[in-house]
Order: structure tokens, then C-alpha cells, then sequence
């Protein structure tokens, strides 16, 4: 993690931990009465619009653009699809489906991490580097 700025870095945490717990409060309230991967994909379209004004803003000090808005919506994409994926892979291997999102988090957040990074960072080619 020598290449990564350590403020950066805490500062993703704080906006992905607040996102994260929007997601899964929205998530556990809708999964009282919805299918269980429409109640995710909502909590996780609530909480992408905030995260990404923050993860400009806050996280990587950066002013939102269309061009960024894709780069952050394709990350996402990747995001919630990998997931989704995790999310079903740990209820299949028996984990509550109240518990399930929380290995899922664990595994997808780094990842996240350095999607939104290049995303929001890096012009179209220009090597990511600092």
C-alpha cells in the first residue's frame, strides 16, 4: 500500500462505511417484504448516489463530471456484480441471509477501492500512478 495515499484511503473507509451502513439498513427493512436481491439492489442504489458525490467530493478531492460519473458507474457495475454473486455464493454455503452481505463487504470493498481510485483519478490514458 506504499502507492496509496493513507488520508486517502481512511477517508474511502469513512464514506464507504457510512454507504455500507445505509445499504444494509435499507437492505435488512426491504428484505422483510421483498425478494432478497431487489431489497439489495435498491439499498444499493440509494446508497451509490450519495457515495459518489462523497467519494468526489471527500474521498479523492476531485469535481464531479459526466465523464467521472461513468467511470464511477462502471466500477459499480463490476461492484454490485461481484456482490450479488458473493452474496448468493455465501447463502448457498449456509450463511443467513442476514449475515451474508457482511463476508461479501469484506471481499468486495478493497476491490471497490481501487476501481472508484482509477476511475476518479485517472484521464483516459494516463497510467495510474502515485
Amino acid at each position: 500500500m506504499e502507492s496509496i495515499k493513507l488520508k486517502e484511503f481512511i477517508r474511502f473507509g469513512i464514506v464507504g462505511c457510512v454507504a455500507t451502513i445505509i445499504h444494509y439498513a435499507i437492505y435488512l427493512l426491504l428484505n422483510l417484504w421483498l425478494n432478497t436481491t431487489i431489497a439489495y439492489s435498491i439499498g444499493y442504489l440509494v446508497s451509490f448516489i450519495g457515495n459518489f458525490y462523497f467519494s468526489n467530493r471527500y474521498t479523492f478531492r476531485t469535481k464531479p463530471s459526466f465523464k467521472k460519473s461513468l467511470g464511477f458507474g462502471l466500477s459499480h457495475i463490476i461492484n454490485y456484480l461481484l456482490q450479488v454473486g458473493l452474496l448468493y455464493a455465501f447463502i448457498t454455503l449456509g450463511v443467513k441471509e442476514q449475515y451474508a452481505p457482511i463476508p461479501v463487504y469484506a471481499i468486495a470493498v478493497p476491490v471497490n477501492f481501487f476501481l472508484v481510485r482509477y476511475a476518479l483519478k485517472c484521464s483516459p490514458g494516463q497510467t495510474y500512478s502515485e
